[in-house]
């Protein structure tokens, strides 16, 4: 079988430094780092001259189909410090029932049911690497799932601060995988508060989303795994579900790693960040035309993995949306969950909330024209719609009475 321990036990990565994404500052790697002094994320950069020279495109398609086949691209040093519970490479399916050049990219098979496994999992491996050995994060759900899935295959202490009204699945999956779970009578800000607040008292280290560099190296693997199933040839447009955003950036960050090293051209996808219309600072930055997006008040929507009022990176999507030609969308509940309903009903997928505002963000696109319908887009189904509510269902039927088969009809 093949295993990382069948190549040299310690390598040294490509990784050059990290590099604030707003201000330029630089840091060096391989050493613990949160916000910049901008208070903005930290990117990783790598010697890209030197990956090329050292990758295939042969020597990467005769490797195992998950996500540490692209091991040159992350910052993970040894061997001994890679985690994983079975990352695989996510099917692109053609979107079932539906008149147009859709495909659907179904994160809902990765280990905790959601794309949130990707940045979790390579977050861990830097903080196993680093030596953090306890660490606190806020979540609408599905984050916390794989951040206490992986501490706990790490060995490490997790905290966890989640909305009191998230879904009950996720806080006791949380639970049962060995963190510690907070519910909270307030959003997924008033959580991360509660985090940043902490970390004198508690000691441990922040893991909210992109305050701290790793997560978006694990989300980068999303535009590496979908350039490399579209034969290194871009679809025209990506639709996003947009919360904290981390996906966007890690993959708009991806297509230009692969654009340095030859792989692919300067052609971009339109990345189409989609939003809840109860909770979409994002888009209103786009419509107004600012870098930085303000808090949204009052934030409110059944799609939960996208209620996030403030981003920390929302200067790093918006210039991703902007630069590639794309645009901001916000759907509302209803028609979500219509959509919902309508790729269930017609075709057999059952997407969550937040992946059935990317086919609704889609339907409207077309309608207004910002998409053709046969331009080649693609949807993130970015967790499996089982961990969600779903409606009541089930029509009582009494075994001993006489059965009326023809009302079944």
């Amino acid at each position: 079988m093949w295993t990382w321990t069948n190549i040299t036990e310690q390598r040294p990565t490509f990784v050059t430094h990290l590099e604030c994404g707003l201000s330029g500052e630089q840091v060096p790697g391989d050493q613990l780092h949160g916000l910049s002094s901008a208070g903005r994320p930290f990117l990783v950069r790598y010697d890209l001259a030197g990956l090329g020279k050292s990758l295939s495109k042969e020597t990467l398609a005769a490797r195992p189909p998950d996500m540490w086949r692209y091991r040159e691209f992350l910052p993970v040093r040894r061997n001994e410090n890679i985690l994983s519970l079975g990352e695989c490479m996510t099917p692109i399916m053609p979107a079932p029932g539906v008149d147009g050049d859709l495909w659907i990219k179904d994160e809902g098979r990765l280990p905790t049911g959601s794309f949130k496994a990707r940045g979790l999992c390579l977050a861990v491996s830097m903080a196993k690497e680093l030596g953090i050995t306890r660490m606190a994060m806020p979540t609408n759900g599905n984050a916390g799932a794989a951040m206490a899935a992986y501490c706990r295959l790490a060995g490490i202490e997790a905290f966890v601060f989640c909305p009191d009204d998230t879904p009950e699945t996720n806080v006791r999956e949380i639970a049962l995988q060995g963190a510690k779970v907070y519910c909270v009578n307030g959003l997924i800000n008033d959580c991360g508060k509660i985090v940043g607040d902490g970390k004198e008292a508690m000691g441990w280290f922040d893991l909210s989303t992109l305050k701290e560099p790793y997560r978006i190296e694990g989300k980068k693997t999303m535009g590496l795994e979908l350039a490399e199933q579209c034969g290194w040839k871009l679809p025209d447009a990506i639709f996003y579900p947009t919360g904290g955003g981390t996906g966007l950036i890690g993959m708009w960050k991806a297509f230009d790693e692969l654009e340095a090293i030859g792989w692919i051209g300067p052609e971009r996808p339109k990345m189409i960040a989609v939003q809840a219309a109860g909770c979409a600072p994002i888009v209103k930055a786009f419509e107004d035309g600012a870098e930085h997006a303000d808090l949204w008040p009052d934030a409110h929507t059944q799609a939960a993995g996208i209620r996030v009022p403030a981003a920390v990176g929302d200067f790093l999507i918006l210039r991703a949306v902007r630069q590639s030609g794309g645009f901001a969308i916000a759907i509302d509940d209803e028609t979500i969950f219509a959509a919902r309903d309508q790729m269930a009903r017609k075709g057999g997928l059952l997407l969550c909330p937040e992946g059935a505002a990317t086919y609704a963000a889609w339907q409207a696109a077309v309608r207004d024209g910002r998409i053709a319908k046969d331009d080649r887009s693609i949807l993130f189904n970015c967790a499996t719609g089982l961990k969600y509510p779903m409606p009541g269902a089930g029509i009582p039927l009494d075994r001993h009475a006489p059965i009326d088969y023809g009302a079944m009809a």
